[in-house]
């Protein structure tokens, strides 16, 4: 792979600026420079990052409607009528019924759940599951993390004698669904400010705001941040403001006392002596919750989040395990698939997107295929399969580029979509692919910037092996939790040489454990580069090469510092 390898840039004042702050704080001026890289310049503001605070968290009641759907939920609860919480079936969805029904459930017990079948009902509020909640006895419906386009079917739960609260994060379109209140930072009226919530985590502004109503002390909240991180982790949303408090705290509370139903994922993880970071819930965690919704039904994953006893937990988590190595055969199988479809088709260098659509594929999986094209290929990855007389699909996108905006464009040859900037999903008529094909790919080839379409890695700061200090890693560390608008810091070391120790691991021969000196320190630096053994025959040369790479901590060998490599580029 031919990675290009972005600096970051730095004017004579930031580095000033940066220099500074770090004499402030005490720290590397390197460290410095990546606060800065945060839009953090203040000493204050860098304290804050670097401890966030519950109390910083906003007022709920600054979000609009939030009022009203307090008002609704205690006239329910004081009324006696019957509330159902509704949700996604992917993880975000599942966290989010999880936290509400959980904590709700403590004060009041004539509440249920509901969550739709991926395969009968599809994505967001169903007939069907308005008809369950009429035949049920449901007065209240609580929507997380969907139900912002459902403008149809909430009109028709109205009909029915149902109220909906919406508690949404996805785009609105022009026209709101005619919900008692809606809970959507994204909306045009919005006043809350902060954007970038999670489905859980609107979930968890709302009940914050009912306990504020009902005079229930915070910390009866705090046992739910475990679910509100995972939810953070897995829906990929931003890691600054008003997620990095609830994820700071919610991390804290897996590694302290997570719930019954997580602390039996852990367990099928492998996870139960580790502590557990953002990228084990992305990988690990997340994935198996997810893969209830994507194989059986997500209804099983909140049956598990909200489980009272380990040994039952502990069957469902296996359960649920079960179904996650299921998804990746699928996965594995269909990405084989599209891979060879996409490589026989014609003009594919002049193409900027990718539109597959296949009437066979399961549509447990076909997101994560979409994911694993545009990783792939570079480019924004849209993949289909039927489902009845439709097609329907998920679309992924590369860094920087929104393919929600891209769909929006081809809503006319659309049934339905909805989404963010980087994932979204879709349904049409199975006549209208290829006409979506042609306009979406028109769109993308005119919007997309040349540096989206190539594998990029940003290098966010240059330095020696002998700025890697013990003082220095310990103070990257407080940079956690890692994730989007605070990624893992990549650093460049050029000029490195092999110690002499270097070798080829894995099964297939394909990493490269390595031994490492500069020209700068006498320090010999521990690294791995996975899949990268192509370089192993350069390295043995004794030459010098450049490395970009991320500080890890070696899970074998507790505290000892191994680099993470991602490119190795020879000097010829």
């Amino acid at each position: 792979m031919n990675h290009k390898w972005n600096y970051a840039p730095t004017t004579p004042e930031q580095a000033e600026t940066s220099k500074l702050l770090a004499q402030e704080l005490g720290i590397s001026p390197i460290l410095g420079r990546l606060l800065m890289q945060r839009g953090i310049t203040k000493a204050l503001d860098a304290k804050k990052f670097f401890r966030p605070h519950l109390p910083d968290l906003h007022d709920p009641f600054l979000m609009k409607d939030m009022d009203i759907a307090i008002e609704r939920l205690n006239r329910a609860m004081g009324k006696k009528e019957r509330i159902l919480i509704y949700g996604d079936y992917d993880v975000d969805g599942t966290t989010a019924v999880t936290l509400v029904y959980k904590f709700i459930q403590q004060f009041y017990s004539n509440i249920d759940y509901y969550i739709p079948d991926r395969y009968n009902e599809g994505y967001g509020v169903s007939v069907q599951g308005v008809d369950f909640a009429a035949e049920s006895g449901v007065t209240l419906i609580i929507v997380l993390d969907c139900g912002i386009k459902a403008v149809d079917e909430i009109a028709y739960a109205k009909e029915k004698g149902i109220d909906f609260i919406i508690c949404d994060h996805h785009v609105p379109d022009d026209i709101l669904p005619p919900a008692v209140a809606i809970l959507n930072a994204k909306r045009l009226d919005n006043t809350y400010p902060y954007t970038h919530l999670s489905g859980c985590g609107v979930g968890f502004k709302f009940m914050q705001a009912f306990a504020m109503s009902n005079s229930i002390e915070f910390h009866h909240l705090i046992p739910l941040l475990d679910l509100v991180a995972v939810s953070i982790a897995s829906d990929i949303v931003p890691i600054m403001g008003e997620n990095r408090i609830l994820a700071y705290h919610g991390l804290k509370q897996i590694n302290s006392n997570p719930s019954i139903g997580m602390k039996a994922i852990i367990d099928v993880c492998g996870l139960a002596e580790k502590e557990i970071t953002m990228s084990d819930i992305v990988f690990k965690i997340g994935p198996r919750i997810n893969a209830s919704g994507r194989i059986q039904n997500g209804k099983e994953a909140v049956d598990l989040l909200t489980e009272k006893d380990l040994s039952a937990a502990l069957e469902k988590a296996n359960q649920i395990n079960q179904y996650n190595e299921t998804r990746k055969d699928l996965d594995k199988n269909m990405t084989e698939e599209a891979n060879l479809i996409v490589n026989n088709l014609e003009g594919l260098a002049d193409q900027r997107s990718i539109v597959l659509y296949n009437e066979e594929w399961h549509k447990g999986v076909i997101g994560i295929v979409a994911s694993r094209l545009t990783e792939i290929y570079y480019r924004p990855a849209v993949v289909l399969t039927r489902t009845d007389d439709m097609a329907t699909g998920s679309a992924r996108s590369v860094s920087g580029f929104d393919v929600y905006k891209a769909i929006e464009h081809c809503r006319d040859l659309l049934e339905n979509f909805g989404g963010h900037t980087y994932a979204a999903g879709l349904s049409m008529k199975a006549e209208n692919v290829p006409a979506f094909r042609e306009r979406f790919e028109e769109y993308v080839s005119q919007n997309i910037l040349p540096e989206q379409t190539s594998s990029v890695i940003d290098i966010d700061a240059e330095i020696d092996f002998k700025d890697i200090t013990s003082k220095f890693c310990n103070d990257l560390k407080r940079f956690n939790p890692f994730g989007p608008d605070n990624l893992k810091p990549i650093f460049c070391t050029h000029h490195v040489y092999d110690y002499g120790t270097s070798k080829v691991v894995g099964r297939d021969q394909e990493h490269i454990k390595l031994e490492l000196v500069d020209n700068k320190s006498n320090n010999v630096m521990n690294g791995i580069a996975f899949g990268q053994s192509s370089h192993v025959r350069y390295i043995k040369t004794k030459r010098s090469f450049d490395i970009c790479y991320t500080i890890e901590e070696n899970t074998h060998k507790r505290g000892e510092i191994q680099l993470q490599i991602e490119d190795i580029k020879p000097i010829e």
